[in-house]
């Protein structure tokens, strides 16, 4: 436990760290044909062989589909190189279609529940990094309506998409996902940051010169402060994409980031050496996203801009007797701003560029841009050579930037996008060893869990009178990934760690609890458990209101394997006094033979008992792990039983609640069963401020197998017309 208690201690200084930041026969023909993700490896670099991916498109923009091996040289540093592996990959994304958004949509009505995505369904994984290190207040407004549209609109199924924000920590690279509940809060969460390098407008404002004998000598010093400050939030704001990028590269396929930004200098033409860390970060970065099969979209959110004079703009001069800039002075002004806004878009093109990406600048569509990406990505080559023995250089071990252009013979004109180089070492070059406390940051900070211990997650929010609000936790492990000792008494020993670190809407750790468990399991429970599964229930203390991100990582003690997961959650504020539900617990069983009990009775009681977020509960859960809270994996013909909590019911108009409850089932987005809408029974309960909620439906057979959703809408008459209705729901699964 001490040792634990150690390990806990330097992943927490880990993670506040964190936060603040052979030659081939005849050559091969190009393969057409639909590829997923998995199958195929895109970027490499060994050796025996160097691959990298590129896009050609005709002077129309037209995607070229149909190039053979003979069409196209690959040079590296100049040198003509003999291809041996030549393929074309065509994505399976589906025609963008426009979602169109009624006018008229009731903003109360309750939102209609999205299906979790399933690895074998993601079509695209999409990651969007908003640079709110280096937005303007002006582009905050325009790139937040463009997010908005992007999720509302352009979302397409399959799609799998995180929206991040490069002032946050470690706890801003949310969980990828295709829900878009969380998609709109992280929009939500993207706000001027009044620390950044970006002011109110894109452009600042011009200054009158200092006064007196020594004014030159403060303006220039302040110039040079300024410029500084400005390189380093651009260090900052390459260090937040690489950090995507790493997240990125365990991910099969071929991924894509679109970066939106006001821009960030790479080139001082004062002094090149100014800038000399963000180019080699931007140098790195670049090498970073070539081996992670990553192409980087840039998009400049600062749009069309004026580069005259505005209101904003102080011309006066107290050094002159006429109390104004001269002719020279303005043209000078004039100039500077015009090398601003020139030096700030190179460094978002030359990172486009670089990476086989494209730049979409001067366009006050930022919309229109997001789709031009997305639309972007329907095919690429796959082209590979072997390399020279001079290319790593492992006597020296130095690392030599390798230059790389590809020339389409064809005749006609064409535009190749490619990876522009890399660097001089291969992916065989394994890192150093890591220690166990470095795993465990690993398995936390990673946005798609490690999978050494596979877990699934459901954490469900609840508040209680006394303790607080909290998250329910309940963890579904894969027994296979733990060891299992068997004790003199007959009994089936395991011991584990489990970590959890809340994050806050900043990425900022919020809390977090460490524990080691030790647990002992007769014969039939131990030989279940690995049939199913063992089923943990672990309590997160929530101290205030607002959207979280919780992280979760078990450890093997005997084996040092890891696994982590993370949710999304969202804790109301109940001290506005609005109504409010707690998460839903799903559960599900077969009626027992004989038992002429009511199931809406016996659902109620299991509600109010084992199955209600609020329970008080820690520990193993000894019934069927399929169907239980944390895998909700049912059978046709099964009682599905569901509880809850619900928040501020209002009584002041009547001594005791008027709740009506209804239940929906979902499936792919539509309605497949519309239940009535019932009053909800309050006699009995001994907090009106917390009332337990809780049913049972039947799943019929004619419910074919796929994926749910159940959703609960609670109505409070005596409420503001505004929160009247509030609504929770949760995923599951109908299996044969």
């Amino acid at each position: 436990m001490k040792y634990f208690l150690s390990l806990l201690l330097i992943v927490s200084l880990l993670v506040s760290i964190a936060s603040a930041q052979q030659v081939a026969t005849p050559p091969p023909t190009p393969v057409l044909q639909p590829q997923k993700p998995e199958d195929v490896d895109v970027v490499r670099i060994t050796s025996n062989l160097v691959q990298v991916d590129a896009v050609v498109t005709d002077k129309n923009g037209k995607l070229v589909t149909d190039l053979k091996p003979e069409e196209v040289e690959i040079f590296e540093d100049g040198h003509k190189q003999k291809i041996t592996h030549f393929t074309f990959n065509l994505t399976e994304s589906a025609p963008i279609e426009r979602v169109a958004k009624s006018a008229s949509a009731d903003k109360t009505a309750p939102p209609i529940p999205t299906s979790r995505i399933r690895p074998e369904d993601i079509k695209r994984t999409i990651a969007i990094v908003v640079d709110d290190l280096g937005l303007s207040f002006e582009s905050t407004y325009y790139v937040r309506h463009a997010l908005k549209k992007f999720v509302d609109e352009q979302m397409q199924p399959g799609d799998l998409v995180a929206i991040i924000r490069t002032s946050g920590g470690m706890g801003a690279l949310q969980q990828f996902t295709s829900d878009k509940r969380q998609l709109e809060a992280a929009v939500e969460r993207v706000k001027w940051n009044a620390n950044g390098r970006s002011g109110v407008s894109p452009f600042e404002a011009i200054q009158p010169p200092t006064a007196g004998d020594h004014g030159a000598e403060i303006d220039q010093a302040n110039d040079d402060l300024n410029d500084f400050r400005k390189d380093m939030f651009a260090v900052g704001t390459l260090g937040a994409v690489s950090y995507v990028v790493k997240g990125l590269k365990d991910l099969p396929g071929r991924k894509s980031i679109l970066l939106v930004s006001d821009g960030f200098r790479i080139y001082n033409l004062d002094d090149p050496t100014k800038n000399y860390l963000a180019q080699e970060k931007l140098r790195r970065l670049i090498d970073e996203a070539g081996r992670a099969s990553v192409v980087i979209y840039t998009m400049n959110a600062t749009g069309l801009q004026t580069m005259g004079f505005t209101a904003a703009d102080n011309l006066s001069n107290p050094n002159d007797a006429t109390g104004g800039l001269s002719a020279e002075s303005l043209n000078k002004q004039m100039s500077n701003r015009r090398n601003e806004a020139f030096e700030t878009q190179q460094g978002l093109d030359f990172l486009a560029q670089q990476t086989g990406g494209i730049a979409i600048r001067n366009t006050n569509d930022l919309s229109g841009g997001i789709r031009r990406v997305l639309e972007d990505q329907k095919g690429f080559y796959l082209i590979g050579y072997r390399p020279d023995e001079g290319t790593f250089d492992k006597r020296t071990g130095r690392r030599t930037f390798h230059q790389l252009t590809l020339k389409v013979t064809r005749p006609g004109k064409f535009n190749v996008r490619m990876r522009n180089g890399f660097l001089g070492f291969t992916d065989d070059e394994k890192p150093a060893p890591r220690n166990l406390a470095q795993k465990l940051y690993d398995a936390l900070a990673s946005p798609f869990g490690a999978n050494g211990v596979h877990l699934q997650l459901t954490s469900l929010f609840a508040n209680d009178a006394k303790a607080g609000s909290f998250m329910r936790s309940i963890l579904h492990v894969d027994t296979h990934d733990l060891t299992f000792t068997e004790e003199p008494n007959k009994m089936h020993k395991c011991v584990f760690d489990v970590l959890s670190i809340t994050f806050g809407d900043n990425g900022v750790p919020i809390d977090q609890n460490g524990r080691t468990y030790t647990i002992q399991l007769p014969e039939e429970s131990y030989r279940r458990a690995q049939r199913d599964g063992l089923v943990y229930y672990v309590t997160v203390p929530v101290k205030k209101a607002g959207a979280y991100q919780l992280r979760m990582s078990l450890r093997d003690t005997a084996t040092d394997r890891i696994g982590s997961a993370s949710q999304f959650v969202e804790v109301p504020d109940l001290k506005k006094n609005r109504l409010a539900l707690s998460g839903l617990a799903l559960r599900g069983y077969m009626p027992p033979a004989g038992n002429s009990s009511s199931p809406n009775s016996a659902a109620n009681s299991q509600a109010a008992n084992t199955d209600s977020p609020a329970a008080d509960q820690e520990g193993i859960d000894k019934g069927n792990a399929e169907a239980s809270p944390a895998v909700r994996h049912f059978q046709t013909g099964m009682f599905l039983s569901y509880g809850f909590y619900i928040y501020n019911a209002h009584v002041e108009k009547t001594s005791a609640p008027q709740l009506m409850t209804q239940v929906i089932l979902f499936r792919d987005g539509k309605p497949v069963f519309t239940g009535r809408q019932n009053p909800m029974p309050v006699a009995g309960q001994p907090d009106m401020k917390r009332l337990v909620g809780g049913g049972v439906i039947q799943l019929g057979a004619d419910l074919p197998p796929g994926d749910y959703q159940l959703q609960i809408i609670v109505t409070d008459p005596q409420a503001d017309k505004k929160y009247q209705t509030t609504s929770q729901w949760m995923d599951f699964a109908i299996v044969k």
